[in-house]
């Protein structure tokens, strides 16, 4: 789910930010920014509109502006009206360049607003784009808490009452950081990368059973919490069951699907006496051993291959 921004909630949140001056204060800012992506017009200014973006914020920066003063004003009344006639959310004029009347004439007549900053245009394109990302990532819900362990960040998943909660607040007893407890706000970012972070209206408070609510940051300090935290593996925690076989070797990966990304997702079975936080902490070391190219499992298992099979050892060997 990717929830629109308009250009108010654009203007509000980044006005001191970008050094943003709105130079059309009669066009409503209710305009829809659905595109993290921002363009400048280019060859639309000459009348080539076959490919013009639609949906994009546009940026007009020095060479934008060079172009449409060699034009008379009848012309940049023409040229521009040909831009706006597009989906055209906001305006950007950048290195607080002088904007012609029929320029503001123009996007006031299409209901464009316009909005003018001092920064040069390279680097409003580097301070914009990551907001739109992150304000229009697209965004899902996981019942469960996130924990950054090692710089690993494990989303524990499971039943109501299986322990996730108590399980997290032990690894921030051991010196990890709590991001988010029971309601976790999932957004990708790009192809395959998930962040995962709390409601901000819940902060940093967790529910432990039998106690109530707990403040996480007041007890443990600041240190003890991070906003938010790439989600990178899935522990779910799960009820012993005699029934079921389970991985003893780590050779039968599992994944899940969030967002359309695979998340590597380990099942953990609970019995009395199981230290679930050391086992947490394991699994994340064993994920910063993957990143380092360290598969443990499959070296342990071609170990084994090769003690029972020395000849084909010795022949791998001599290749």
């Amino acid at each position: 789910m990717t929830s629109p921004v308009t250009v108010r909630q654009l203007f509000g949140a980044r006005k001191m930010t970008l050094g943003l001056e709105l130079l059309t204060p009669g066009v409503p800012l209710d305009g829809r920014i659905v595109n993290p992506d921002v363009s400048s017009p280019g060859l639309s200014l000459a009348g080539y509109t076959a490919r013009f973006p639609e949906g994009r914020t546009q940026v007009f920066g020095k060479t934008e502006m060079s172009y449409l003063a060699t034009l008379t004003p009848e012309e940049v009344a023409e040229r521009l009206g040909v831009v706006f006639a597009h989906d055209v959310p906001a305006v950007f004029v950048t290195r607080g360049q002088a904007v012609p009347d029929p320029f503001l004439e123009a996007a006031a007549g299409a209901g464009v607003p316009v909005f003018r900053t001092r920064m040069v245009t390279g680097d409003f394109f580097r301070a914009l784009k990551p907001y739109l990302e992150d304000v229009l990532a697209p965004v899902t819900t996981v019942h469960g808490s996130l924990a950054d362990v090692y710089g690993i960040g494990l989303l524990f998943t499971g039943p109501s009452g299986i322990g996730k909660s108590e399980c997290v607040l032990g690894l921030v007893q051991r010196g990890h950081r709590l991001v988010a407890d029971d309601l976790v706000f999932v957004s990708r970012r790009g192809n395959d990368v998930l962040m995962g972070k709390g409601h901000e209206r819940q902060g940093f408070h967790m529910e432990i059973r039998g106690i109530g609510i707990v403040d996480v940051a007041s007890m443990f300090g600041t240190r003890a919490t991070r906003q938010r935290k790439r989600v990178e593996v899935i522990v779910d925690l799960q009820a012993w069951d005699d029934t079921r076989q389970y991985d003893r070797t780590g050779l039968d990966r599992e994944t899940v699907e969030i967002l359309g990304v695979e998340i590597p997702r380990l099942i953990i079975p609970l019995n009395p006496g199981k230290n679930l936080i050391a086992i947490s902490e394991v699994i994340a070391m064993n994920q910063l051993l993957a990143y380092s190219g360290v598969d443990v499992p499959t070296r342990f298992d071609d170990g084994l291959r090769r003690a029972m099979n020395p000849r084909d050892s010795l022949i791998e060997d001599y290749e």
